[in-house]
């Protein structure tokens, strides 16, 4: 993708938008044709295309894979063997995905040429957002955006995730400066790896300029929520920063403090008094149109596993604030935008850019009936995959792609249901990661990765004489940092024994240490979930919850006891049952790649 391309504004992003998407299927076909040309050399196409660059041939030759296929040949990229190994350009990074559930995170390649595609997909998003929300040129963003501190691969490759790859990177801080990017926070902010420090410059800064802001964001509807808790518990010291014109001493990174000097620059104690009554009214419902009164939307993603925080939001904005997502993207690549940003949570649909990679799907069911008949690690027909623009409205598939950078016909994970059409190219709803049973934040915790979590923990049951009879799970968002709780049905084998808090608090602690590495960083790290828990309910608690789906239509042939309950009346019901609650009293281990 060249230069030229990072340019497109207003009219003329829309018309590039229109352009490709007329012609979807030619684009698909040229950047196919482009990735065998770069790459036809590399060790892991020439296994199995011997050098040929025949598009046909790929189709029928290179296996559909996932990424326990491909880890061998990244690990030993990061390791200090060639990149000719899965791509003809040099692997400039490697980027930190959390979408395993195997343990430590998966490593994606990262060309230069991928910063350039992303930074293409972020210039589309204000033009498509002006034809909606006219004047928002008028005011400033208070988008709030973090980096986490980086690592380096054994040979000395930065490995990152990817958001903190585009903030670092130049098409971020040396943006062309204009009115559409016009953030409240200043780089230096976004920039401090001291989540704490730059939380708290960021939301100082949205303040002090609270009646020019547009637009309220972050990246995750739980980073924004976050950002609300700490808000609550700050929002004393950040009026009186705002009072006096000084920085809290707490914030010692000199960036931040250079900056953020230079925006408090003298005091304002009327502004001060405006927030502060503001912040310690009883109850903060609509909080953000009051702090913020001439935002337009909040901009988030509020889908899959972040829909759980959409009335959160509702309850912060009062329901005034449209909840915006704007594009669809991985750490393997970015897919495309929502052409309709003002539309319900619910009904978001992405159009997919025929020009960021190479498209094929995986079918799972049709006429609207969800059949994940092909599990993971199944090998997959060839003849199977459909291409971009042959895909049928109504349907779902699990999302493949081929990249630049080194992925050939790879299972992204992600289960979408295509929606209609944009010109050519299709519109696909997000419908779920395959897999994930529990999640939070940027945690990925699978059926699988819970049953052994629990399996671990109920050997300490039994020198007690107890039996775990059943159980089951749900992602608690009701307070921020949300947190897992698990419903345990406990039968005492010997009514003469007893088992105390301190067992069960151990339990919490067992389940946790066997939890994936993702799920730990972010409780003993990130602190973006809190400790898990342990609800035991009462005897026959469970079959209780068989009775209730029964009743709702299902068959007593077929039931099996759901591992995660997505429904609040079952949920209502087994905390009614509840005899009593435990969490976690400490942190899961965990230690970085590095050990550092």
């Amino acid at each position: 993708m060249d230069g030229k391309k990072l340019e497109y504004k207003g009219e003329d992003a829309l018309k590039e938008i229109e352009k490709l998407t007329a012609t979807a299927g030619e684009v698909q076909y040229g950047i196919l044709k482009e990735i065998l040309k770069q790459n036809a050399e590399s060790e892991y196409l020439n296994k199995y295309m011997k050098g040929s660059k025949d598009v046909s041939q790929f189709k029928s030759c290179v296996p559909v894979v996932t990424y326990k296929n491909i880890y061998p040949y990244i690990q030993r990229i990061a390791n200090g063997e060639d990149s000719s190994l899965i791509t003809g350009h040099p692997i400039t990074e490697i980027l930190c995905s959390s979408g395993t559930s195997a343990g430590e995170p998966k490593l994606t390649p990262s060309i230069a040429e991928d910063l350039d595609r992303r930074t293409f997909l972020y210039n589309l998003i204000m033009p498509i957002m002006n034809q909606y929300i006219p004047g928002l040129d008028e005011g400033k963003a208070m988008y709030l955006y973090f980096v986490k501190a980086e690592l380096s691969t054994p040979c000395g490759l930065p490995f990152r995730t990817v958001l903190t790859s585009y903030y670092k990177s130049k098409h971020f801080k040396c943006r062309t400066r204009d009115p559409f990017n016009d953030f409240t926070s200043p780089d230096q902010a976004i920039l401090c790896n001291d989540s704490n420090q730059s939380m708290y410059c960021q939301l100082l800064a949205g303040l002090v300029h609270c009646h020019q802001v547009m637009r309220l964001g972050a990246v995750f509807a739980s980073a924004f929520l976050r950002a609300i808790s700490f808000l609550e518990r700050k929002w004393a010291l950040l009026c009186n920063d705002i009072r006096t014109g000084h920085l809290d001493l707490s914030i010692i990174d000199p960036a931040c403090r250079s900056s953020m000097m230079a925006i408090l620059s003298s005091p304002n104690p009327h502004l001060a008094d405006e927030i502060e009554s503001i912040c310690s009214r009883p109850s903060w419902k609509g909080i953000l149109c009051n702090l913020w009164p001439r935002a337009k939307y909040i901009e988030a993603v509020v889908t899959g596993s972040m829909a759980q925080y959409i009335p959160a939001l509702n309850y912060y904005s009062a329901g005034k604030l449209p909840l915006v997502c704007t594009m669809y993207a991985s750490s393997e690549c970015y897919f495309g935008v929502n052409l309709k940003p003002i539309c319900d949570p619910a009904e978001v649909s992405f159009t997919l850019l025929p020009n960021m990679c190479y498209f094929e799907f995986l079918p799972l069911g049709e006429n609207g009936t969800l059949a994940m008949d092909i599990d993971e690690e199944e090998a997959v027909p060839n003849d199977r995959l459909v291409d971009l623009v042959n895909v049928k409205v109504g349907c779902y598939y699990e999302l493949v792609v081929t990249t630049f950078s080194g992925l050939y016909r790879y299972r992204i994970g992600d289960v979408l249901q295509v929606t209609g059409f944009h010109n050519q190219a299709p519109q696909f709803r997000f419908i779920c990661r395959r897999n994930v049973l529990l999640s939070v934040d940027n945690d990925k915790t699978s059926e699988e990765d819970l049953h052994r979590s629990v399996t671990t923990a109920k050997k300490l049951l039994e020198p007690y004489n107890a039996l775990l009879v059943e159980y089951t799970s749900y992602a608690d968002t009701s307070s921020v940092p949300g947190h897992y709780v698990l419903f345990w049905e406990i039968q005492m084998v010997d009514s003469a024994t007893s088992i105390d808090a301190k067992l069960l608090e151990e339990c919490c602690v067992t389940v946790e240490e066997e939890l994936d590495y993702v799920y730990r960083q972010c409780r003993t790290r990130e602190k973006t979930i809190g400790p898990l828990e342990i609800r035991v309910v009462e005897p026959g608690t469970f079959e209780a919850v068989m009775d209730f789906f029964i009743n709702q239509g299902g068959s007593i042939n077929q039931y099996k006891t759901p591992r995660c309950i997505k429904s609040s009346s079952a949920l209502k019901l087994l905390n009614s049952h509840a005899l009593a609650s435990f969490s976690s009293p400490k942190d899961p281990k965990w230690i970085p790649l590095n050990g550092k």
